[in-house]
């Protein structure tokens, strides 16, 4: 079986690893279960090296270890190594996620 780590996505795709419930907040709130139909948030762990257009390669905007959001039904879903991840076009991603909100320790300094 090959492992996240071995994969490269080709051209303008990336591999997306979603993020849990718990994981999933904007502006330090947490997205619940009924807002299912909402985009999603995950992680780029892997990214192609871009497309090519008039005979060069634009690369892509994210890159690995971006937060970023995503359509629900975007993507194809596969299983690598025990973890269910995403591969998407470049396209299919909404917004790059800057920054993270304050973790509750942080806040008390």
């Amino acid at each position: 079986m090959p492992h996240i780590t071995n994969i490269r996505p080709l051209h303008d795709r990336i591999i997306v690893e979603r993020l849990e419930q718990g994981e999933q907040l904007i502006g330090g709130i947490i997205i619940p279960d009924s807002a299912k139909e909402k985009p999603q948030q995950g992680t780029v762990i892997a990214a192609g090296s871009g497309t090519i257009t008039k005979g060069k390669r634009v690369p892509l905007d994210v890159k690995a270890g971006d937060r970023i959001l995503f359509g629900k039904y975007s993507g194809q879903e596969i299983r690598l190594d025990g973890k269910d991840v995403f591969i998407l076009k470049e396209d299919d991603v909404l917004a790059v996620i800057e920054g993270r909100p304050a973790s509750p320790q942080q806040k008390k300094k």
